[in-house]
């Protein structure tokens, strides 16, 4: 039994099944990101003007890359400029021609994630130290402070397992329950409790120095103070730079990275980034179907693949132009 509409027009709506449905998904896609989008406004407006980089009670500025949002955002215009011309190819006849404008998309796309996976590594590493007099700072832990906890660490988190693995193994002789084994520490997600445990007495922080761009429109950053000047990054002690800073943990209330739990920002940010990347991902594996294993229908029914790609693009368009609003939404403002 044949499908009917599966490549002419319906004579009610004058558009094919796939046509109509993925317009009616569509639909339904606008009501979600729509109401993301909302929710997103309604915080924005409603939180306070803290100035920067008090992420837990103002509205950051600053905290994500720009110009890397930029280069993402002039990826997904590419692409979808490519779906266009590999289903005109199809149009002309050129399978050819479709398959090296669609691999070309699909690479587009897995380049947006790879870009998207970098930013979301840096965020994991990058932390917002808050002070117990209610000041903060955020920056990344300097390097070879970082390399030297992490290496005595988790050389003591191992000896400690071994200790865990004897006593594991007599419990189970014994039928008692065994003791879990304690993970390697990483320099994503450290918390003060984890510092603490390694007794360790203070940090030492690359401090990110304030810029135009990281406290709220129409305020001026403070000048730089002249002791940050003269430290060993005295080169980078500049707006948008970084500062050498060592902080007593006696002083510090908490350490967070910068994950959904830590801000209200960061919770929106990874929900509408996430999502947005599942699209992408979802919409770059139906193409990359139809660019390596259309061709038998392209040899049995060309005009029913036409079809099928052009709705493979219309999703796609979506996709593209949620990132265009999303990107000024959270990037910019």
């Amino acid at each position: 039994m044949e499908i009917p509409y599966t490549v002419k027009p319906r004579p009610d709506t004058g558009l094919y099944n796939a046509k109509v449905g993925i317009w009616l998904f569509l639909a339904s896609e606008v009501m979600l990101f729509g109401a993301l989008f909302s929710s997103y406004i309604l915080l924005r407006v409603g939180a306070p003007d803290g100035f920067w980089p008090d992420v837990a009670t103002g509205w950051p500025h600053g905290l994500l890359n720009i110009p890397i949002g930029t280069f993402n955002t002039a990826v997904l215009i590419a692409s979808s400029v490519t779906v266009v011309m590999a289903w005109a190819a199809l149009k002309a006849g050129n399978f050819a021609k479709f398959k090296g404008f669609m691999i070309f998309t699909v690479i587009c796309a897995f380049s947006f994630l790879g870009i998207k996976s970098y930013e979301y590594n840096e965020k994991f590493t990058h932390y917002v130290v808050r002070l117990k007099d209610g000041s903060a700072v955020t920056g990344h832990f300097e390097h070879e402070f970082l390399h030297g906890f992490l290496e005595k660490a988790n050389t003591r988190r191992d000896q400690k397992n071994a200790e865990l693995r004897e006593a594991n193994a007599k419990a189970k002789l014994e039928g008692k329950a065994p003791k879990d084994l304690l993970p390697h520490l990483s320099n994503r997600f450290l918390t003060l409790d984890k510092f603490g445990e390694e007794t360790v007495e203070s940090v030492k922080m690359l401090v990110d120095i304030p810029s135009a761009f990281r406290y709220p429109v129409g305020t001026k950053p403070p000048a730089l103070e002249e002791s940050a000047k003269g430290s060993e990054h005295g080169e980078h002690a500049e707006p948008g730079g970084h500062v050498e800073k060592e902080i007593k943990l006696a002083d510090v209330q908490s350490i967070a990275a910068f994950i959904p739990s830590t801000a209200t920002f960061f919770a929106i940010y990874f929900t509408m980034t996430a999502l947005h990347g599942l699209h992408v991902l979802g919409g770059a594996l139906v193409l990359g179907y139809f660019a390596f294993f259309g061709r038998k229908m392209w040899r049995e029914e060309p005009e029913r693949l036409t079809n099928r790609v052009e709705v493979a693009g219309l999703f796609w368009h979506f996709v593209d132009l949620v990132w265009i609003f999303l990107f000024p939404v959270v990037y910019l403002l």
